[in-house]
């Protein structure tokens, strides 16, 4: 979870809040404006900071 700090620091229902994404290769997060695939999910791959 340290990888992805949006995840982290939120609350449980924020990351409760999700919806398939990518045609269902990926999640999204509205409350967070997060999205991740799939396969860097169970790859362990940091997320990337677009900011």
């Amino acid at each position: 979870m340290a990888w992805y700090p949006r995840l982290l620091n939120a609350t449980p229902a924020q990351r409760a809040n999700w919806e398939p994404a990518g045609g269902g290769y990926g999640i999204h997060w509205p409350d967070l404006d997060e999205d991740l695939s799939a396969e860097s999910l169970l790859r362990g791959a940091p997320a990337i900071d677009a900011a």
